[in-house]
């Protein structure tokens, strides 16, 4: 289907330092380049590096910033045949980019080719109505990321997933609902997973673990992994059926 983008370290559209901006869009296009080689549809953009909650310049100074770095990352995505999405991140994790009306303001001033994806963990913390969120973004939603509140998978939370899915039927949204639970590491007697790190994982780079510990979460057991992806599945799959 697609790919995320790791917007780590120096990475960020919103750069106040060209060079760095130059850096961040140079990484995006890899990943796209990446994505259409792997016969894949999307990648779902974070803008601002994750993690950094202090501006670099003015409101217009960085919106500037931003957009002309996006517009340069779509080029090359439609010259490879990959279709953008730009992800609105919860305010802990970003300061830019936080309401389905930002990103969609950011696809706006790309293309309105540009799309949004929306992510029930992140809409259920900034949105002042979730479903009016979703259908304010409408048929520009190209990918919808899957996790209850607690980041657990849905089902284990708060969040009304009939309604939340009966909303995405009202705009026709015909995308995928992209299993992104990140499910956080309890390290007391209480926790209620006691299984679920993995304590040696592998195949996985120090740059990945870093970005899954700093959402408070680790290499997870398969077991753990599998359960949780069933408990997703039997949540969502009555209900788009």
């Amino acid at each position: 289907w697609g790919s995320v983008t790791l917007m780590l370290g120096e990475r960020n559209l919103a750069a106040k330092n060209q060079g760095q901006r130059e850096r961040s869009v140079q990484y995006v296009k890899d990943v796209l380049t990446m994505v259409s080689e792997l016969d894949g549809e999307i990648i779902t953009l974070v803008p601002a590096t994750v993690g950094k909650v202090v501006p670099d310049g003015t409101e217009a100074e960085e919106w500037g910033w931003v957009v002309d770095a996006t517009r340069e990352c779509f080029a090359h995505a439609k010259k490879v045949g990959v279709r953008i999405a730009v992800e609105p991140l919860n305010r802990f994790e970003t300061y830019l980019f936080n309401r389905g009306a930002q990103a969609l303001a950011l696809a706006d001033a790309v293309s309105p080719e540009c799309g949004v994806c929306l992510d029930a963990y992140h809409i259920h913390m900034e949105e002042f109505n979730v479903y009016d969120a979703i259908r304010q973004v409408g048929k520009r939603l190209y990918d919808f990321h899957v996790a209850d509140n607690n980041r657990f998978a849905a089902g284990l939370g708060q969040i009304d997933w009939p309604k939340i899915v009966g909303t995405l039927k009202e705009i026709g949204y015909d995308g995928a609902l992209t299993n992104e639970f990140v499910a956080p590491v309890d390290r007391t007697p209480a926790a209620p997973y006691p299984e679920m790190v993995e304590r040696n994982p592998v195949d996985i780079s120090p740059e990945q673990l870093k970005f899954i510990q700093d959402h408070g979460s680790s290499v997870l057991t398969e077991k753990f992994y599998t359960d949780q992806m069933r408990i997703t599945a039997e949540t969502l799959l009555p209900l788009i059926k």
